[in-house]
Parts: structure tokens; sequence; C-alpha cells
């Protein structure tokens, strides 16, 4: 059966890959979007460095799962106030990647009502939007090479996900030295969030040969490399080994989207205030028990990464994620076993939960 893959962003990878930040400019004016550490981390410093007069507008206040009540107010003034830039710059992990796709969703007068109504689906795509660069700062995200940004609304325990052509960034940067002062906590769950989106792109009915070559080099890359890393943050070489295989992970599921375990994190976070990466990632024996059977191909390439029994498999990812501290049962994050299948249920009805192998079986 023929295959197909189509991923537009232009991608730059390794150690000093920022420093392209500048020709990839020109002389457009660049509105940078980051998180409240970055100053003192010297960040902001190092783009105004790199861009100088061009850099015209910061916003350095991104929060953790950005909600919409916080954003109606950061996205008004951007638009009041920078309106006028070109290109948006993100620099920072999942959060601040996802706002910038927030807010380079053109609207009229600068209007959230109306952007809100295009990420509800009630409206069409909106007639411009300013072009997207990210550079992350963590291994795990894969939103620099994905159109898709994840927006929450506490208040009403809903999760959007915006999707428009316009938010595939133009370009990616991807350089590890950015990478060297993440925490401990922050590795661990965002190199899970990056090993969810590789296995999600194998059991999914979306997935092909092409997303499989990316998905399968990240999991072997990120099962060795995670647990070296977490004894040695700063060892640079190590942080260049998961960045490669974040990305590659991104790449797989730019074209296949997330599947099961990630409609379950969903309800995960909203519920029970779980951090992203270990919601999506807790359930990955589990499901991958679910996927097993279902599709001889899908087998095959599973079988590329834990050998050909089902129990073993899981087995090496429960050994996995404990080594981490990382607990995989339901029940170690104060759900019952009531609860835990209506949310399997209600998640395979999901989306995401749709793009799952099993799901048809369900």
């Amino acid at each position: 059966m023929p295959a197909s893959y189509y991923n537009p962003v232009a991608t730059y990878f390794g150690c000093g890959s920022l420093n392209h930040l500048a020709s990839l400019t020109g002389g457009q004016r660049v509105a940078l979007v980051t998180f409240p550490e970055a100053r003192a981390l010297g960040l902001i410093d190092r783009v105004q460095a790199l861009l100088g007069e061009r850099l015209v507008y910061v916003i350095e206040d991104v929060q953790p799962n950005p909600d919409v009540a916080q954003l109606r107010a950061t996205y008004e003034r951007f638009w009041r106030e920078a309106g006028d830039c070109e290109v948006v710059l993100a620099v920072g992990g999942g959060s601040a990647i996802d706002t910038a796709k927030a807010l380079i969703v053109g609207s009229e007068s600068g209007c959230f009502d109306q952007f809100l109504a295009v990420l509800g689906g009630a409206e069409p795509d909106p007639a411009y939007c300013k072009s997207l660069i990210a550079a992350p700062t963590t291994a795990g995200t894969g939103s620099e090479v994905t159109p898709w940004a994840t927006l929450w609304d506490s208040a009403q325990q809903r999760k959007y996900s915006l999707h428009l052509h316009c938010t595939w960034p133009t370009a990616a940067i991807i350089d590890p030295e950015l990478m060297l002062t993440v925490p401990l906590a922050v590795t661990i769950s965002t190199g899970l969030d990056a090993l969810s989106h590789a296995l999600e792109s194998i059991w999914n009915v979306n997935a092909n040969p092409i997303s499989d070559t990316f998905a399968i080099s990240a999991i072997e890359d990120i099962l060795e490399c995670l647990p070296q890393l977490v004894h040695d943050l700063t060892n640079s070489e190590l942080r260049s080994r998961m960045a490669l295989a974040a990305l590659k992970a991104g790449m797989a599921f730019s074209n296949t989207r997330t599947a099961l375990a990630h409609s379950i994190s969903y309800e995960m976070t909203l519920r029970h205030g779980l951090p992203h990466g270990i919601a999506c990632s807790f359930t990955l024996p589990y499901v991958l028990g679910l996927a097993w059977g279902q599709d001889a191909a899908r087998d095959r390439a599973l079988q590329r990464v834990f050998g050909s029994g089902l129990e073993h498999g899981q087995q090496q990812l429960r050994a996995f994620l404990h080594r981490l501290e990382v607990k995989t049962e339901f029940a170690d994050y104060g759900v019952t076993d009531i609860e835990a299948q209506e949310m399997i249920q209600h998640a395979m009805q999901g989306a995401r939960g749709k793009n799952f192998i099993g799901s048809r079986a369900a």
C-alpha cells in the first residue's frame, strides 16, 4: 500500500544552531515568547544579541498548560502592542510553543473571542497568521515540528487542540545547548512525552513505514539514553541524543497524531493535575497490551523494539518507567478501577482515541 509523508518545517539541529536565527528572520521584526526563568538563564539576552533591534516585543510569563482564561489578556495585549511584527519566536517547552501558536492566529482587532471561535471550529481558518519559529528548550514536546497546540479550559474541564495550516512552524531550531539546564523532573517528564509520541505513532491507524522509521529509532534511543541522562544532566552528548530522539518522535507523530495514551492523559491532567509527560506515559505498558495482536503490520513494528513477546515488552516498559520512579498503575494516582475503566472507554471515543488501532474492536 503506498505511503505518504508531509512535514513542511525547515529543521535545524545541533549545538549552536540557535545562531541560524538571524538569517532565518532576515529584516523582519520579531516577538519572543518564552518562560519566566528564561531571563535569569540568559536566553533573552542571547536572542537580543542575535536579533538586535529586530526583537521588538517579549512575552516572558508563559505558564505550564496554557489556559484560555489566562491567554485572553496575553493575546489581546500582544495584538495591540506587537501586531505589526512579522515573526513570533517561541523559546521554551511545549507550553511556550503552544502559546506562540495561539498568538500567531490573526483575528479582527485582536479579538480573543474570535480566536476562540476559530479554536472551537465555529469559524473557518483565519485570513492571516504570523510566521512562527520554534526553538525548544526541552527534549519531548515535538510541537516544533507539528501544527498542533494544546490549550486548556480548566473552568469548563475541557481541552482544545489548535490545528491550522498556518500553525505549522516555518522553522524549528533544535539546539541541545538550550537544554543543559533543564531540571531532573522536567527532563524525565518531557523525555517520557517523547517516548509516548513515538509509541503512539506506531499503534496508530495513520501509521506507515515512513513514520515507523522515525518512531522506532526514537524509542530505541530514549530507552537507552534517558536513564543515563537522569544521572548526568549536564552531559552535552546525552542531551544531544535525547534532543534528536525527541525530534524523531515529533516527526513521527506529526503525520499520525497521537492515540489512546494521550487521550487518557487529558483526563488525568484535568481531573488529577498530573504533569503531561507522566499522564501520557504511565499507561504505556497497559496500552501496549491493548495494541498487541490488533494489526499484523503494527505488531511487526512493535516487535522490532520489544521482540516477539507481549509480556516481555510490557515488563520492559514497566521496568524502564519504574527505573525513572514513575508509577504505572491508575491506583497509584488515586484512580479507582471503576473510574479508570470509565476514563479508558471515554478516551477511546475521543479524537485521539479513535486513532488507536484497538479502538476498532472496542
